[in-house]
């Protein structure tokens, strides 16, 4: 069954641009045929792999000589919303929070991504490397905030975490009506005329 396609060009996509007229339904469409290979065919597909690789042992030593060789910084969390105190070595090349939990360490955390406020601390000693925290300003992070979820040590560090409203208001509370909003029954009333 073919469709005729609108004569404006607003509403069509840009892979129907063409001067096709019809649309080809998902019924339509055949099932992708998977090619089978010859057993000569996958040996040599195997002996290409094979090349493309390194030597197993050199690449063992070469992973362990590069794994001995990066910094680990000693890292104490003060979780004031559970009154724990944690302490977890970090290696200089891995984030905070993914290291505490391979440590079974829980800490606030929501988006994994450092977008949000969730997992926000202050940097009371030691230095964060952050460069993909989004979720606090260049201002906030001058100010000694960081984000766990995506926060690299630099040195021993000592931080404690924050309540994520307190720090979503320093980031954001001059932007927006300072105080509690107050219902406006009038306003109210002039919306719900105009439905």
């Amino acid at each position: 069954m073919h469709l005729p396609i609108p004569s404006n060009n607003y509403c069509r996509p840009s892979f129907l641009t063409s001067s096709s007229s019809t649309i080809i339904l998902p019924e339509q469409v055949r099932p992708l045929q998977r090619r089978r290979y010859s057993s000569s065919e996958r040996s040599s597909m195997t002996v290409r792999a094979e090349l493309q690789t390194t030597n197993p042992t050199s690449a063992a030593m070469a992973t362990s000589s590069s794994s001995s060789s990066i910094a680990t910084h000693r890292v104490t969390v003060h979780d004031r919303q559970r009154g724990n105190v944690h302490e977890f070595v970090v290696p200089e090349d891995q984030y905070i929070l993914h290291t505490a939990e391979s440590q079974n360490i829980s800490l606030p955390f929501a988006c994994r991504h450092g977008c949000c406020t969730s997992c926000a601390v202050r940097v009371r000693s030691g230095q964060i490397r952050q460069p993909e925290a989004l979720g606090i300003s260049a201002e906030l992070k001058a100010k000694g905030y960081a984000l766990l979820c995506v926060g690299f040590p630099s040195s021993d560090i000592e931080v404690e975490t924050q309540d994520e409203d307190e720090v979503y208001w320093l980031q954001f509370g001059r932007y927006f009506a300072r105080g509690p909003i107050e219902r406006d029954d009038y306003a109210l009333e002039l919306a719900m005329g105009d439905e």
